[in-house]
């Protein structure tokens, strides 16, 4: 389930975290980030783009809900999604790429396959 971990914030400072992060990613296609926040954005991401499969006004909707910018949530469902249409999942990768040199927090790019 996503938004089980707490990542050392409160409640409302992690969703917007996370809901900007999202957003991030889906404009750009790629983000550099620890590990655990990686893991999060990554499970939220999937879920907005199996949203946007099916491109309703209900879908439209939960996405403006939790997107930040109205032009990445037309470019989810003009351009992400309609490329994963025959895909069941797994639109996200995550690949390590070693310890941050401040504080030694473990690293991860995510990405759009």
């Amino acid at each position: 389930m996503p938004g089980t971990r707490k990542l050392g914030r409160a409640t409302a400072h992690r969703m917007a975290m996370l809901r900007a992060m999202v957003t991030f990613l889906l404009e750009n296609g790629k983000i550099e980030t620890t590990v655990t926040r990686a893991k999060e954005v990554s499970s939220l991401a999937e879920k907005f783009i199996t949203i946007g499969k099916e491109d309703t006004l209900h879908s439209r909707r939960l996405a403006l809900g939790f997107i930040t910018k109205e032009d990445v949530v037309t470019k989810l469902f003009k351009d992400i999604s309609p490329k994963y249409a025959e895909r069941n999942g797994g639109y996200t990768r995550i690949t390590k790429i070693g310890p941050r040199r401040g504080d030694a927090a473990e690293m991860a790019i995510i990405e759009l396959v």
